[in-house]
């Protein structure tokens, strides 16, 4: 995974693309107390008012062999965050995707997903998959347009799945 880059979005803005570091922790948890309820929502699933000690631990120690999370910056502070882990039950690598409400539209979410799907390949995954709320609009029509299959539909939740070629 490339260590750093610079990306400029739709809107002319830049942001700088690297993996995540333990020294996040506190730009993530800035970045988590920004969202709106409604992307918090969309991205866990849940209701959660505050990121809890040990979930944001787990979010910025993570284990280069298996996963893999990119920040992006702005101003040094995370407008974005992208990962994936290994999901047990179908042999995948599965993804997360959350950008700040400030900064969606304007490509972004692309530009980490697009990343995620190289480096969960070049790691040896057969897929990437994605549990999504199917109320997100934006994020389904983001998956579709990168390749990714509705796979299973389990309630308001949709299963997407990009397989990699052989």
């Amino acid at each position: 995974m490339d260590p750093e880059s610079a990306v400029v979005l739709r809107d002319g803005s830049a942001v700088r693309i690297r993996p995540i570091s333990p020294d996040d922790q506190g730009r993530e948890q800035r970045f988590f107390a920004g969202l709106s309820e409604r992307t918090r929502y969309q991205r866990f699933m849940q209701y959660l008012r505050e990121l809890p000690p040990g979930m944001l631990e787990r979010f910025t120690h993570i284990d280069p062999k298996r996963e893999a999370a990119l920040v992006a910056l702005a101003a040094d502070e995370i407008v974005g965050v992208g990962r994936y882990a290994p999901d047990a039950e179908s042999g995948c690598a599965e993804f997360a995707l959350v950008v700040a409400d400030a900064w969606q539209r304007k490509g972004l979410g692309r530009h980490l997903l697009e990343r995620l799907l190289a480096a969960a390949r070049a790691a040896g995954y057969p897929c990437l998959l994605g549990r999504i709320l199917d109320d997100n609009r934006e994020m389904l029509e983001l998956a579709a347009r990168l390749g990714f299959a509705r796979e299973a539909r389990s309630g308001a939740e949709l299963t997407l799945l990009h397989r990699f070629a052989k």
